[in-house]
């Protein structure tokens, strides 16, 4: 899919196209939020390493031990502390943490339109571009595993599907978009098929 077009270009357009942010509940309409909710600011870094023939999403796999979302497939990120300038030095930080990503090594390309989680966070995606490698360390405890798939399988609307299960009595449909053996879902799919939207348009 990526072979002709150099791929911080086709990045670079998707960001110029205008465009509604996304959230948990976009297949779920019928959600009901408690009032007086508030939303807490969050960063996560979308990192695109185009080192090699094939460029590449880095993602990771949280620790099962975790209170939150254990066993999930997440970008590296989290919430905004108040010493952040912003939701893109929150994302840079966070990347340093979880997977030992440089801060000066992500060449930045802007920001996707955020998305609002059922947790009550308002998370930014920050999209960069990896030009050279690094190693990743993962964060003891928080993440079990840093690995990658091709940019050009989540950048494809064919690979999503819509699953469902049921959640505090009620089913719930989200987007997948597995990967080997890797079962992408939830918002972290929802960030991607938004970005690929954007892509396709």
């Amino acid at each position: 899919m990526l072979t002709g077009p150099d791929p911080t270009d086709v990045l670079r357009a998707a960001l110029s196209r205008p465009g509604d942010g996304s959230s948990d509940f976009d297949l779920n309409p019928d959600t009901v939020l408690p009032e007086g909710r508030k939303l807490r600011p969050a960063g996560v870094l979308v990192p695109v390493s185009v080192v090699g023939n094939t460029p590449r999403v880095i993602l990771t796999k949280r620790s099962s031990a975790l209170k939150h979302h254990p066993g999930q497939i997440a970008f590296p990120g989290g919430k905004q502390d108040k010493g952040d300038a912003d939701v893109t030095a929150t994302a840079l930080r966070e990347a340093q943490e979880e997977i030992g990503l440089p801060p000066d090594l992500p060449d930045i390309l802007g920001h996707l339109p955020t998305h609002e989680t059922v947790t009550s966070f308002t998370v930014t995606p920050v999209l960069a571009i990896l030009r050279d490698r690094f190693q990743p360390v993962p964060e003891p405890g928080e993440v079990v595993e840093v690995f990658s798939v091709p940019l050009a399988h989540v950048l494809d609307p064919a690979n999503y599907i819509i699953e469902s299960r049921r959640w505090r009595g009620h089913k719930r449909y989200y987007f997948t978009v597995p990967f080997g053996p890797y079962y992408i879902w939830g918002a972290t799919a929802r960030m991607l098929r938004g970005l690929a939207a954007r892509v396709s348009e």
